[in-house]
């Protein structure tokens, strides 16, 4: 063979070899590309199932922050939830039963928000769980309220206010009388507790009560029931030794 020959022969043997070469680095990049793309895919699902679920838990989050709160009375609300409710429910006569007997009170329609706050805690089962827990002997038995748990639960559940005065001209605390008790302390406006009423069991009446409360229903049956509990046993406060339960129903 020539030299020439030879030359020539070394010259196509480097170009074949660079064209295998050249060709095998192609496909592994291509490979490689491929393989990218793949992970980039997986990525994007990740990616996107994370934001559904980030979104997701934004939404429950947004709709527990926007849960509707249970509707409670406060001072704010009070009046005009009374005014409507008293339109809706206009009975005036309640049954009071006890151990010793009903008493029957008979609700003043002069006094709506004092009528409408006692029956709407009457038809929430507010006096279920109380007591007429004080007994003045020859003056007032009072009720409303309790040492029980159940009580302090239903409260909370009613809401927290206080009933604005509606005093009736010619209205007095005589003997029958029924008026809410009302907190004595930081109270100008005379404003009565919504949950503790009382009844006048002296014979005399007790007028040195007239303006201080609101007279919002009388006692039209069971006086003489009224009179047995107001000579039960109490201690050093008042409190009956014994528990008077109180239950609480709508006759009209």
């Amino acid at each position: 063979m020539s030299f020439t020959k030879l030359i020539l022969c070394f010259c196509v043997s480097i170009l074949i070899f660079s064209s295998c070469e050249d060709t095998h680095s192609k496909k592994n990049k291509q490979d490689v590309k491929t393989n990218t793309d793949s992970i980039s895919v997986n990525d994007k699902k990740e990616k996107t199932n994370t934001t559904a679920t980030q979104e997701k838990n934004k939404s429950d989050s947004k709709n527990k922050d926007f849960e509707e709160e249970p509707f409670r009375l406060t001072n704010d609300n009070l009046e005009e939830f009374l005014a409507n409710y008293g339109k809706e429910n206009p009975e005036t006569l309640v049954n009071i039963k006890t151990i010793y007997g009903d008493i029957h009170i008979k609700l003043n329609k002069k006094t709506p928000i004092h009528r409408a706050n006692f029956i709407y805690l009457v038809k929430q089962k507010y006096f279920d769980e109380t007591f007429f827990y004080r007994v003045a002997k020859g003056f007032v038995i009072q009720g409303g309220n309790s040492d029980r748990q159940q009580m302090a639960n239903k409260r909370h559940e009613i809401g927290e206010y206080t009933v604005p005065q509606e005093p009736v001209k010619g209205l007095r605390h005589t003997r029958g009388a029924v008026a809410l008790s009302k907190q004595w302390v930081d109270n100008p406006s005379n404003r009565s507790t919504p949950f503790e009423f009382f009844i006048v069991i002296a014979k005399n009446g007790a007028f040195h009560l007239d303006g201080e409360h609101t007279i919002f229903g009388k006692v039209v049956k069971g006086m003489d029931v009224a009179d047995k509990i107001s000579n039960v046993p109490t201690d050093g406060s008042e409190w009956p030794k014994e528990n008077i339960f109180i239950k609480a129903e709508v006759i009209k």
